[in-house]
């Protein structure tokens, strides 16, 4: 069995949980809080700015030619992508307005940080993964569900679902496949440990937009 095929299994209550969520229930209906995600697309600014330098920084650390241009190029694209989901919902916003990364945020950066620092290579693939592989098929969920009359998260939903996103999510599960090939069982164990905990931050940052959830002290 492929690594990704176990990596999914292990992870399918937290996949479950996250369809759950009222957050992807309201967005895929339209009638999400604006403010809600707002506070989401302010927090995915400030995710994005560290996620891009993880996936650089792995590009570096990569052996293979082709490998380290499909992570080069899912840094630039995913860049990208968010900054124009960015402008067209945030562009009427006051953009001097300083945001702070809320707990879930930082939590979830922190972590794919230190497996950056601390981890094999083939943990750090696996860490960043989730934020590839469950927003496709969040997408994708969304998509053969939602009502699409006068959705205002439209454009989201289209940038995730459909054929548009498939291909770097193809690309990067097979790269954390053809690693794993060479990994022994403890490696690759490691690598579903990183791959689930991510998948359970995806849920936390979800969850916390919809609670646009603030520091306490």
């Amino acid at each position: 069995m492929k690594w990704s095929d176990e990596a999914w299994k292990a992870i399918e209550p937290v996949y479950t949980k996250i369809k759950e969520l009222p957050f992807i229930k309201e967005l895929m209906d339209g009638t999400l809080d604006n403010k809600k995600f707002i506070f989401y697309i302010r927090q995915d600014a400030l995710y994005l700015a560290d996620y891009g330098k993880v996936l650089t920084a792995i590009a570096s650390k990569l052996s293979k030619p082709d490998h380290i241009e499909a992570f080069i190029h899912f840094a630039g694209e995913s860049v990208e992508v968010e900054k124009a989901l960015h402008e067209s919902f945030l562009g009427v916003l006051d953009k001097k307005t300083k945001v702070s990364a809320s707990p879930s945020c930082l939590l979830y950066t922190s972590y794919l940080m230190k497996q950056l620092a601390n981890s094999p290579i083939e943990v750090a693939l696996a860490a960043v993964l989730p934020c590839f592989w469950i927003y496709k098929e969040i997408g994708d969920y969304i998509l053969a569900n939602q009502t699409k009359e006068n959705n205002p998260y439209q454009s989201w939903i289209d940038a995730y679902g459909g054929e548009g996103f498939t291909e770097s999510v193809k690309i990067a599960i097979s790269i954390c496949d053809e690693v794993a090939e060479t990994c022994t069982d403890a490696q690759r164990n490691a690598m579903t440990e990183a791959f689930v905990m991510c998948s359970k931050m995806e849920w936390m940052f979800w969850n916390s937009a919809y609670k646009q959830e603030q520091w306490q002290i």
